[in-house]
């Protein structure tokens, strides 16, 4: 009988069953490589007549055997190939739901699911905290599309300068008229400004942040429920290689 094993005990298995299993393939690869070890001669002396000189063996002994060296490969790269297998239909049947102060957003999401939403809602919160928001030196209100802001009305008066002319003393027959000009500022219309701004308030923003950051909590929350679940060791690294030959090479 299949035995079963929690899918995140599964998880933490298979990183370290990839790096044997690709060491071993790795070593096969390169154990094959060096001819000289893959080959072996004996040499024997032998005289025409008993009085002959007799002289001793000689020759190289062969190293390398390529059966001996795939079957050795065979019990590595089947774990890595039974775990990695039984990762992945683990990830086909785990789910969680996605729970939000006490409330169900999302119902059985698949494992996969929950950690590509990981990773996007990292970019998530990286955008919101971007958001640009409104100076609150500056008093807003609602814009009239309900989708920006605008400042209270500030009004700002514009003035003019009219040249005034002051007679000191008139004129006779002997001396012009005395007089002294200057410039008086002279209010002649009003200048209405209001700043609009697509931005939000700081409160949204925050509000916002929020938000994502209770999400994120949920779905760690999820993958973890997800990932205990239990499944069926799969078992195929061993057919894989009699079919190849290698286990019984």
């Amino acid at each position: 009988m299949a035995k079963q094993i929690k899918l995140n005990q599964a998880i933490a298995l298979v990183k370290d069953s990839k790096s044997r299993g690709e060491s071993a393939l790795t070593k096969v690869y390169h154990g094959i490589q060096n001819k000289a070890l893959l080959a072996g001669v004996v040499k024997t002396y032998k005289p025409r007549d008993e009085e002959g000189e007799k002289l001793p063996s000689e020759g190289t002994r062969l190293q390398v055997r390529v059966p001996s060296v795939l079957a050795s490969a065979v019990g590595p790269l089947s774990r890595m190939f039974d775990l990695t297998a039984t990762v992945d239909a683990g990830n086909q049947i785990a789910s969680a739901d996605i729970v939000v102060d006490g409330v169900v957003v999302l119902k059985a999401v698949p494992v996969t699911t929950i950690l590509f939403l990981e990773k996007k809602f990292v970019d998530l919160a990286t955008v919101v905290a971007k958001l640009p928001t409104l100076d609150e030196a500056e008093e807003w209100e609602e814009g009239d599309d309900g989708l920006s802001f605008k400042t209270v009305p500030s009004s700002k008066v514009r003035t003019k300068k009219v040249p005034r002319v002051l007679e000191k003393s008139p004129a006779t027959d002997k001396h012009p008229a005395q007089v002294e000009v200057w410039h008086e500022d002279i209010v002649v219309g009003d200048w209405t400004t209001i700043t609009f701004s697509g931005a939000i308030s700081q409160k949204r923003q925050r509000e916002l942040a929020k938000q994502v950051a209770k999400f994120q909590e949920a779905l760690k929350i999820a993958r973890e429920q997800a990932n205990s679940e239990l499944v069926t060791e799969r078992e195929i690294g061993a057919e894989i290689f009699k079919f190849l030959g290698w286990a019984t090479a």
